[in-house]
């Protein structure tokens, strides 16, 4: 869902639009079950950024999300504009998944009242292979949703396609 939210300058400086590759990087499906629940968490955390985990498959450049879990942000003097994924949070989801044939596919998280666009500091966290959803959330409601993952080289996000499943 695109909308026209506020976009600080920020947004366009040279060292932002340098993280960005235009080329597509893929698709993402989610259930519809999986985008109510994100949608419930990023307008509960509001206006302070969450943070979560994308369960599910991979294939390639396909991937099939089948659930999400939120996992504490434990950056506690600049919540509102960054996270820290809690790694025992992490690694918890990780134990419970073990032998069920689903994985940690990606990290979710929202930019309060900003596009969900990544910035430098997303790039500097990012995984080779993860999906990373970021969530723009405009006075606690839900304003967008845009998918990314690293580029092959692993210096840029490349946007990648989704779509929710009935």
């Amino acid at each position: 869902m695109e909308s026209n939210l506020y976009e600080p300058e920020r947004f366009q400086s040279p060292e932002y639009l340098s993280v960005l590759d235009p080329a597509a990087g893929g698709q993402a499906t989610f259930p519809a079950a999986a985008i109510a629940e994100l949608r419930r968490i990023a307008g509960t955390g509001y206006p302070l950024e969450i943070c979560g985990l994308l369960v599910g498959t991979i294939e390639g450049d396909r991937w099939q999300i089948r659930e999400v879990r939120q996992i504490a942000n434990l950056n506690s003097e600049r919540a509102s504009d960054r996270f820290q994924l809690d790694p025992a949070g992490y690694q918890q989801v990780d134990r419970e998944l073990r032998g069920s044939g689903l994985e940690i596919i990606g990290v979710f998280h929202t930019h309060p009242d900003c596009p969900g666009k990544p910035s430098p500091t997303d790039l500097d966290s990012a995984w080779e292979g993860f999906l990373y959803p970021i969530i723009s959330v405009c006075d606690g409601e839900w304003c967008e949703m845009r998918c990314w993952t690293l580029a092959p080289e692993g210096d840029r996000f490349r946007e990648v396609e989704w779509k929710e499943l009935a």
